[in-house]
């Protein structure tokens, strides 16, 4: 049975993009890049927003075959193993493998599908995740912080969501950046 996980990077102040749309400052080094990894490799299947979609096109094409092994072609090799579902009203349409589009998100519908997996679905992306998250129906939150104040943003959580969570994992990295996973 598949559980419903929004993973993020944002800002110590929980942002994860700054006022002005950036999101350079969240940009995993080699040690937490291979953490997020291993993370990803869970997944049977990634759902994101247009944004989201957008920014992580890159790795449907991205090499795969460096021979000194580097994470960036680990991740691709990764994402180009995963199905993947982007949620739009205004995407044309999608173009790479394993990808489809939907034009609405129904969050009763999703959890239900997402329960009948056999793998873990990711959820991505601050918009699409605020409708599960208030929906109630994400099963897990795991929050990278990087050890930036960016004062302002798209927040990682929206604003009018109450939830109990239970800490279930933890990790300081070399750069500053913590993690911390919990069930909902």
């Amino acid at each position: 049975m598949g559980r419903l996980v929004y993973t993020s990077i944002c800002s110590l102040d929980g942002y994860v993009a700054d006022a002005s749309g950036g999101f350079g400052w969240a940009a995993p080094d080699d040690e937490v890049h291979r953490f997020v990894n291993d993370l990803e490799r869970g997944l049977g299947t990634h759902l994101c927003g247009r944004r989201l979609y957008e920014v992580l096109r890159y790795w449907d094409t991205a090499p795969t075959d460096d021979p000194e092994g580097s994470v960036g072609d680990d991740y691709a090799r990764v994402w180009q193993a995963t199905d993947k579902v982007v949620y739009s009203t205004t995407l044309e349409g999608v173009s790479a493998p394993r990808t489809r589009l939907e034009r609405f998100f129904d969050p009763v519908e999703v959890a239900a599908w997402v329960r009948e997996q056999p793998r873990d679905v990711g959820i991505g992306g601050p918009t699409l995740a605020a409708q599960a998250l208030r929906a109630g129906v994400v099963d897990e939150v795991s929050v990278f912080r990087v050890p930036h104040v960016v004062g302002g943003g798209t927040p990682v959580l929206p604003g009018d969501v109450r939830m109990e969570l239970r800490l279930t994992d933890s990790r300081t990295f070399g750069n500053g950046t913590t993690y911390a996973r919990y069930d909902v």
